[in-house]
């Protein structure tokens, strides 16, 4: 059962993007969209008090650091945000990410992939295979590192690991999948369902977004969605899904296409909740229980 907290929050939601439509935030040029956003969420979003953050640079790719008081050496998350391909950053991603790092007890790492659409498919997925990679190059073992995103990011941590699995390389040890994006074209129920419910997206913003993304690629190109990739192989899926966002049919697609491939995986749809609830952080119960579970996940994975 969903909060009273969680009930009130999301009527705010909706508001406030009503009223942002109505500026016509929407509308304006991509930049000044992604200066809106991190403007907004450096008033509105903290680190946890016990988080250090640590700017740093793989080959032309700013990442950050995020790494709680407790938290082991030899273990790290790579942390893929979302936004659509197009939108988001450090800024608006890294509480969130940090978080999950301090729940599970491990560092994260977060690059700021390229973006759509002055950089569109697969530019995000190269950006992230390389992280993987060097990360792999200093040391850490596979088996120690567990992908994590959230919508367009939960759709590129599986695209990094089918191409990683293709060129026979060491996968991580498990996926974080939160209200994941991972069919572009759109065919879920959801899309229809919870149009006019999702507070944050309706299905041609998404398809708007997808279109971006693809560029000439056909949506259903396996690495753009993939739950028209052969998933066999791949290690432990957890995912997360509110069952008042557009996104809902994706994960619930996912799962099931994850588990006739013999993928362990989990899924939880929760009741009243939003796209990427997890981003509210201690202000939700239902955010804080989720990320609690993210962080058992974790810790069962990487046999913490």
């Amino acid at each position: 059962m969903r909060s009273f907290r969680s009930y009130f929050f999301e009527k705010a939601i909706k508001l406030s993007v009503s009223r942002a439509a109505r500026k016509g935030v929407r509308s304006k040029e991509m930049d000044e969209q992604r200066e809106l956003l991190d403007a907004a969420a450096k008033k509105i979003v903290k680190l946890p008090n016990n988080c250090l953050l640590i700017p740093s640079e793989i080959g032309g790719i700013y990442v950050e650091w995020l790494v709680p008081k407790r938290s082991m050496e030899d273990k790290v998350i790579l942390y893929l945000h979302g936004g659509g391909y197009a939108l988001c950053s450090a800024n608006t991603h890294r509480p969130l990410a940090a978080r999950i790092g301090d729940a599970a007890g491990v560092k994260v790492l977060f690059p700021e992939y390229r973006l759509a659409p002055e950089h569109p498919f697969p530019a995000a997925i190269e950006d992230a295979v390389q992280v993987y990679r060097w990360l792999l190059s200093k040391g850490y073992d596979s088996s120690n590192i567990v992908l994590a995103g959230d919508s367009a990011g939960g759709g590129l941590c599986l695209a990094v690991t089918l191409v990683l699995r293709d060129e026979n390389e060491p996968l991580p040890a498990g996926i974080v999948c939160l209200s994941p994006w991972v069919d572009l074209t759109s065919s879920g129920e959801s899309y229809r369902k919870n149009n006019e419910l999702d507070p944050y997206l309706n299905r041609k913003l998404v398809r708007d977004a997808a279109r971006m993304y693809a560029g000439k690629e056909a949506l259903d190109h396996p690495l753009i969605s993939p739950v028209y990739a052969d998933l066999f192989g791949l290690p432990p899926l957890f995912i997360q899904v509110g069952n008042h966002e557009v996104l809902q049919s994706d994960a619930e697609l996912l799962a099931v296409k994850a588990r006739i491939a013999g993928v362990e995986t989990s899924i939880k749809v929760w009741e009243g909740m939003w796209h990427v609830w997890q981003i509210s952080g201690d202000f939700l119960p239902e955010a804080r229980q989720a990320t609690r579970e993210i962080g058992q996940f974790i810790r069962k994975t990487l046999k913490k």
